[in-house]
């Protein structure tokens, strides 16, 4: 569980970090330049995906979407500066809980 956790962990921080250079060029007329990280780090979040040891890669990628939400919202409280409320923080429980039972469910 624990590579799992830090591959889930990576891509994420990749997603994320992919995402917000074409957010900052299109939303915040950041310079054009931001793109090619972007880029990379996009190309890195598919790649770590698929270091994820599941037989079909749409339960990997549903198992993420639980990650995915959490560590969106701490990049919105640690990079943008604002504090996840209540509703947030409820809405992220759930996400990682229905990640833990795609993911630790047993299969036979």
């Amino acid at each position: 569980m624990g590579r799992l956790a830090i591959i889930y962990g990576a891509a994420a921080l990749a997603e994320i970090g992919g995402c917000f250079a074409f957010w900052a060029v299109l939303k915040l007329g950041r310079s054009p330049w931001w793109i090619a990280p972007g880029v990379l780090s996009l190309l890195a979040f598919a790649w770590l995906l698929t270091l994820v040891d599941s037989e079909a890669a749409g339960r990997a990628y549903a198992a993420y979407g639980g990650i995915y939400i959490a560590a969106s919202l701490a990049w919105l409280w640690l990079v943008e500066g604002l504090r996840p409320d209540r509703f947030d923080l409820a809405g992220a429980a759930l996400c990682l809980v229905g990640a833990g039972v795609i993911l630790l469910a047993p299969r036979g």
